[in-house]
């Protein structure tokens, strides 16, 4: 993300004096905070992490609404804006969050709800949902005074949407490229059955969420974005200890992945194979819905329980603070589209055979092979799938979603879907190892 001046950071010295009487209107609001649920498997925290947030608060009303963030030290920040939905963002360096239990679903005045958390590798993020458009109209921090600790303190006032417009444009923060292949490629179709160019398929792990974005929340506390990297975890060891795949992960720890970056991070490695891992939350369904469903790309949805976990996941930008109009235009091209016809076909076929394994290890949902808009899934040349290995929001999935057993079942059916998926390109290497020998033989 790119940087301003020092000038932007804000960090006023102020006197003595006029740091206690904001201080004293600070504490003198009532709270009205609230946070997320603790996670069932706790994720480790860096050790580099410098600073920490131990408390927050907010006050005022519809005109004028005041944040306040409880800090351990001075940290510099940034504040920008996004609109549609209206959100006020606040990026600051990497850090611990200690607040307490409750933090974040609840607003005030112009704050409806404000979520916190790591959106990439030295960052930290909090994010605030607002209730219409407004403009910060003061930031700083207030420097630790006594047995009070710093805080950084962020003033919002009501505005019209031209000006909030304005700001976003302004405060503009872009997100920066996961590498120099930015461009869309030559198709990739028949490196799917051939191994020119290497020597082992490349399959590339997505475990959904992550940082900010936590994913959905189970009956119990369960974070999705903990339960989902635990898997790709034991789904990566696997594969790799077959010794035939070359096996990257969109992410390593608990870090904020952006759903284009995804993409663009399985384009780079030149995936032969994307597997978007997942465990989401359905609740004011028709019925309850449990069981692992198997997704592929469409861009029309093959019913309303697909439709419904799409438009979710799609959010999930949203929800960490990112702008979506950055999504980038498709180059018309015959190449392109005929890549994306031969992807389609090889993501339905795997799709198949991860349904036929997955349905002797574990309970499936009624007709798990679906399909609907998943934004992860769309790029062109790599064949996708997207897994939801059980619902969050139902309460004997979640308990199966946390047990070592039942992931150590499942990541095994997906690894011998993969298997069987690469066995023709295996076959062929074999073949053309074969009459290589056979010819040097001869010779």
């Amino acid at each position: 993300m790119a940087r301003r001046g020092l000038q932007d950071f804000v960090l006023p010295a102020l006197r003595r004096a006029a740091a206690r009487v904001m201080l004293a209107a600070a504490l003198a609001v009532p709270a009205a905070i609230c946070s997320l649920p603790v996670q069932a498997e706790t994720l480790p925290v860096a050790s580099d992490l410098s600073s920490a947030a131990t408390d927050a608060r907010i006050a005022g009303d519809e005109a004028r609404t005041r944040f306040v963030l409880d800090l351990q030290g001075q940290v510099p920040f940034i504040v920008s804006n996004l609109a549609d939905p209206y959100r006020v963002i606040i990026d600051l360096p990497s850090m611990e969050f200690k607040l307490p239990e409750g933090s974040g679903t609840d607003g005030r005045g112009l704050i409806r709800s404000w979520r916190y958390g790591v959106f990439a590798k030295g960052k930290a993020r909090i994010v605030l949902d607002l209730t219409e458009p407004a403009k910060v109209d003061k930031s700083f921090v207030l420097e630790a005074i006594e047995d009070q600790p710093a805080r950084l303190v962020v003033d919002l006032v009501k505005t019209s949407r031209e000006e909030f417009l304005a700001e976003a444009e302004r405060t503009h923060q872009p997100l920066s490229a996961v590498s120099a292949d930015g461009q869309l490629g030559a198709p990739k179709a028949d490196k799917l059955t051939s191994s020119a160019g290497k020597t082992k398929p490349v399959v590339v792990l997505d475990p959904g969420h992550g940082g900010i974005d936590t994913g959905a929340i189970g009956l119990h506390g369960t974070f999705e974005k903990s339960v989902v990297l635990s898997f790709a975890q034991s789904l990566k060891a696997k594969l790799e200890a077959t010794g035939h795949y070359t096996v990257h992960m969109t992410r390593e720890d608990d870090t904020f992945i952006p759903l284009r970056k995804r993409v663009q991070i399985a384009r780079s490695y030149n995936a032969d194979l994307l597997v978007s891992i997942h465990a989401d939350s359905v609740r004011d369904y028709k019925e309850e819905v449990r069981g692992a469903t198997v997704y592929t790309l469409s861009e029309r949805a093959s019913d309303a329980l697909a439709a419904q976990i799409a438009a979710s996941e799609n959010f999930s930008d949203v929800l960490a603070g990112v702008e979506l109009s950055e999504e980038p235009a498709e180059v018309a091209d015959i190449l392109v589209d005929l890549a994306r016809r031969e992807t389609k076909i090889f993501s339905s076929h795997f799709s198949k055979i991860l349904v036929e394994e997955l349905r002797s290890a574990v309970k499936l949902i009624n007709n798990p092979q679906r399909s609907a808009g998943f934004m992860v899934l769309k790029a062109h040349d790599v064949p996708s799938v997207l897994v939801e290995l059980g619902y969050l929001s139902n309460e004997q999935d979640e308990k199966l979603l946390i047990s070592p057993e039942w992931r150590e079942r499942t990541a095994t059916a997906v690894a011998d879907a993969i298997e069987a998926f690469f066995q023709p390109r295996f076959a062929m290497d074999k073949g053309a190892a074969e009459a290589t020998t056979a010819g040097t033989t001869t010779k």
